[in-house]
């Protein structure tokens, strides 16, 4: 089992903040840092400094850490032109040495793109599928060949389809709860497949789904990864747990039930539970980026025992 740390910086949180969360992720064994891709605080949280840009953090971790894979879940849509964020990805692909993966969604969050001026098209859905066969079109054409798409939403003509990333293939990450279009889209384009914030047998049974539409495409459901994201809230013992939880603004009863909480024991129990469905990987969400000691307990009591 794969543990990444998954951060949220729009909750407030500056460059040197994520910084030595990644350097820390990356001394204390993990196998990645991931962060999300918004623009705005959500809930009572002010958000200040202010947000920071994913592809402009990835890019400064790209150059200041050696080993762990770096990526977003997920990549908005809306936020980026697909040429655009293949030519940002394929560059910081190649600045880390070939450690960036590519989470990719439609994007959800409304009220962020009024905060910023970014339009918030009705047909999301269609668009994310164009712009994944752009992406991976663009990254697949061969080098001295150009690279074509007429769609309902996007037009390329005569692109050189420049650069290409360090890795031969950037894995792409795939997610949600849609129970028809979103395993289709996963079975064509995806590596991974993320399922997020949901229960063991919501997970289990969007897997199938999963499997079912890889199978259906012609793929082997093998072939994919299936990974899940849920905050984590861990503790010596009960004092702790709870502090830690009041600290993000959460009761230890709720987190217990949509998350990974309690003793290093009952963590490990219950990530042993998403095993059984097939889950392997799982993205750690940490909501207090100061608590670097969070990390070091997760590492030596959590990932210790998981081998």
């Amino acid at each position: 089992m794969d543990l990444r740390i998954f951060t949220e910086p729009q909750q407030g949180a500056d460059y040197d903040t994520l910084l030595r969360v990644a350097k820390a992720t990356e001394d204390l064994g993990f196998d990645a840092f991931f962060r999300s891709d918004h623009y705005l605080a959500m809930g009572s949280s002010d958000g200040l400094p202010g947000p920071t840009d994913a592809w402009i953090t990835l890019a400064g971790l790209a150059r200041e850490t050696s080993r762990i894979r770096l990526g977003t879940l997920m990549t908005a849509g809306t936020f980026r032109l697909p040429g655009v964020l293949a030519i940002q990805v394929a560059q910081v692909d190649r600045m880390s040495g070939g450690r960036v993966e590519l989470g990719l969604g439609a994007g959800w969050y409304a009220a962020e793109h009024a905060a910023y001026g970014i339009p918030f098209p009705k047909e999301k859905f269609g668009r994310l599928e164009e712009q994944l066969a752009i992406v991976t079109g663009l990254w697949g054409t061969p080098a001295g060949e150009k690279f074509d798409f007429d769609g309902t939403y996007y037009r390329l003509a005569d692109s050189p389809a420049l650069p290409k990333p360090a890795q031969d293939r950037v894995p792409v990450l795939i997610g949600g709860l849609g129970a028809t279009r979103t395993p289709r889209l996963a079975a064509r384009y995806a590596d991974e497949f993320n399922v997020p914030f949901a229960s063991v047998e919501d997970s289990d049974r969007q897997f199938g789904r999963v499997r079912a539409a890889a199978e259906k495409a012609g793929r082997r459901p093998g072939d994919l990864v299936y990974s899940n994201a849920l905050v984590v809230c861990v503790g010596r013992d009960d004092a702790e747990v709870a502090r830690r939880a009041a600290a993000i603004g959460r009761e230890v009863d709720e987190l217990k039930e949509n998350g990974l909480t309690g003793s290093p024991a009952e963590v490990v129990d219950k990530i042993g539970r998403y095993a059984e469905t097939g889950s392997s990987r799982v993205y750690l969400q940490i909501l207090d980026l100061d608590d670097l000691d969070h990390l070091e307990l997760i590492s030596s009591q959590v990932q210790s025992q998981l081998g």
